[in-house]
């Protein structure tokens, strides 16, 4: 259990560092090319979940939103601690929880996540973005594609039949 609260604690640390350099040093609304047709630095600010969904929504989605997340936190923080779970499991749900409780933090401090990564293309003379994202945002991506694989890696072992020699 230790080991996944440092990794938790890790991911909100690293989180909320990165958030507070973007807001201290640049105003809402700058933007900074990184990797010309592919990658810039922005600073926006998402009131909703996952893409902006229910941003404009008003104060009683938003508090609703707040106690699913305490919830979900309630909820990995049981499973890790009641143990079970194989090594790479930890580690997602750990990254899950960190990026969990970064953002929980923004909602709470802020009202609104700050976002600062933004990842795009142009074609055809139109540019294509993927919403802007976080630290956060990220651990609690690729905890959810490692649990997917955790769990794939438990159902093909689960089938393997021992050979008879």
């Amino acid at each position: 259990m230790l080991r996944s609260l440092l990794i938790a604690a890790a991911v909100l640390v690293a989180d909320q560092l990165t958030k507070a350099w973007i807001v201290v040093n640049y105003p809402l609304g700058w933007e900074q090319q990184v990797i010309p047709g592919l990658f810039r630095l922005v600073h926006t600010r998402n009131r909703g979940v996952a893409f902006g969904l229910l941003g404009s929504s008003g104060p009683a989605v938003q508090i609703g939103l707040l106690g699913l997340i305490v919830v979900v936190v309630g909820y990995i923080t049981w499973q890790l601690a009641r143990g079970g779970t194989d090594g790479l499991t930890r580690v997602a749900l750990s990254l899950v929880l960190g990026g969990a409780l970064g953002n929980l933090v923004d909602r709470v401090l802020r009202g609104e996540v700050v976002d600062f990564l933004l990842l795009y293309v142009r074609s055809g003379g139109r540019e294509l973005a993927w919403p802007a994202f976080n630290v956060a945002d990220s651990a609690i991506s690729v905890g959810a594609c490692l649990v997917i694989l955790a769990e794939i890696v438990t159902m093909v072992r689960s089938k393997r039949v021992p050979v008879d020699r």
